[in-house]
């Protein structure tokens, strides 16, 4: 290790260096060293470590070395004080998290709150409970440790909106590290609340428990924005931000909420179109192109009709068995149609609107087709009718079907 620290001067360490130096130096805390001790050659060995560094260490201790997540976590809060000072500054050139409605943002708008009410309120009430244990410091640090419960809402959204994209990435190790250490802090914000409810005069282990919520809390904060959303930020997507912050209001926020609602800006590239945007769905996110292509890989025709009965789109496949041109868009269906069937469409479209029918189905031959023509009725969530969809299929090849088929041919 010193002919390492030697001969910093001579050349400039690798990143397989710096990894397995990182690595011995978490060992050794782990085999007994104090932070002092392995903080000068952490300094001098490894200078500044990135966040990616962090996130590649935590990982390999566990998959490589075999150490068990339980003490990865049990180390984090000890290297955690010695990366301080050492973690080089990230940033983005846009800087999205800094715009209200980001997931960042509001994540660190929350701890913000999370910060001052442990670190001066709930600090305050502790200092005095310490002094005199009466009811009223005791009714106090209760209704502290009653805010601090919602913390819940702002680790879930952590855990379960922002890990799983990282994890997509392959960042595993931190992720669960991280997901243990929030499952410590709720525990212990329970347990301090139930010495409280139950108190009997022993102020030192209440004191002791409350300490342990304000240390553990603080820290959190501390790994969430040095280490967990600067990482984030390197690694996601400006759409899987989008997602994050969508699917925020179903879990909740804690203490706070985000101050706006975030719409990034997609700046237009030469020659960009329309179908550069996205579109957010209840069940996913697609983009525009993906999407159309998507309708235009299914072996059906679809044609939607708005509640004006004009056409709003139909898909354009390979192989479209009724031939329509771009001239069909904005013109009411009655139109689409010759004289002597628009009666049907008529009275179809009139009992979809009264609520009387929800679909309806034809059957004809055309050419050599067998055709299967569905109508659906559209209706949003209040029930209220949106528009129309017509679902074409050529059936024969399905009629054709025999026995079974349960293997890839």
């Amino acid at each position: 290790m010193s002919e390492i620290i030697n001969n910093r001067e001579q050349h400039i360490l690798d990143k397989t260096e710096r990894q397995s130096i990182l690595k011995k130096i978490i060992k050794d805390l782990h085999n007994g060293k104090s932070v002092g001790e392995v903080k000068a050659e952490f300094e001098q060995a490894a200078g500044n470590i990135t966040v990616a560094e962090i996130s590649e260490l935590e990982q390999a201790l566990m998959e490589e070395e075999g150490i068990p997540v339980e003490e990865v976590q049990r180390l984090c809060s000890v290297h955690t004080a010695i990366f301080k000072g050492s973690i080089e500054e990230i940033h983005r050139s846009d800087r999205p998290e800094d715009e209200p409605g980001h997931p960042i943002h509001t994540f660190k708008l929350e701890n913000k709150e999370i910060d001052m009410l442990v670190n001066f309120k709930m600090q305050l009430h502790l200092d005095r409970f310490d002094k005199e244990d009466n009811p009223d410091n005791v009714m106090k640090l209760l209704e502290d440790l009653n805010l601090l419960l919602d913390v819940d809402k702002h680790y879930s959204r952590k855990e379960n909106l922002l890990f799983p994209f990282l994890e997509k990435y392959g960042i595993l190790g931190p992720t669960k590290v991280m997901w243990g250490v929030d499952d410590g802090i709720r525990a212990a914000i329970k347990g301090a609340k139930e010495k409280l409810v139950n108190y009997k005069g022993d102020k030192k282990t209440v004191v002791a428990a409350v300490y342990f919520v304000i240390k553990e809390a603080s820290e959190m904060i501390y790994k969430e924005e040095n280490i967990l959303f600067p990482m984030a930020l390197q690694t996601l997507t400006e759409d899987e931000w989008v997602k994050i912050a969508h699917d925020g209001e179903d879990i909740g926020y804690c203490l706070t909420g985000p101050a706006g609602v975030w719409k990034p800006v997609r700046e237009e590239a030469k020659g960009a179109t329309i179908s550069d945007g996205f579109i957010r769905m209840e069940t996913g996110l697609l983009s525009l192109k993906q999407l159309e292509l998507m309708l235009n890989h299914l072996p059906v025709d679809i044609t939607f009709i708005d509640e004006e009965d004009v056409v709003r789109y139909f898909s354009h496949g390979k192989e479209r068995i009724f031939h329509r041109t771009k001239a069909v868009i904005g013109r009411t269906v009655q139109n689409c149609h010759p004289p002597k069937s628009v009666h049907v469409v008529e009275d179809l479209l009139k009992d979809f609107k009264a609520g009387l029918k929800d679909s309806e189905d034809f059957y004809i031959k055309f050419r050599d087709k067998y055709v299967y023509i569905r109508y659906f009725a559209v209706r949003d969530v209040n029930n209220a009718y949106v528009g129309t969809l017509e679902f074409t299929q050529n059936i024969s090849s399905i009629q054709e079907i025999s026995g079974e088929k349960r293997i890839l041919s």
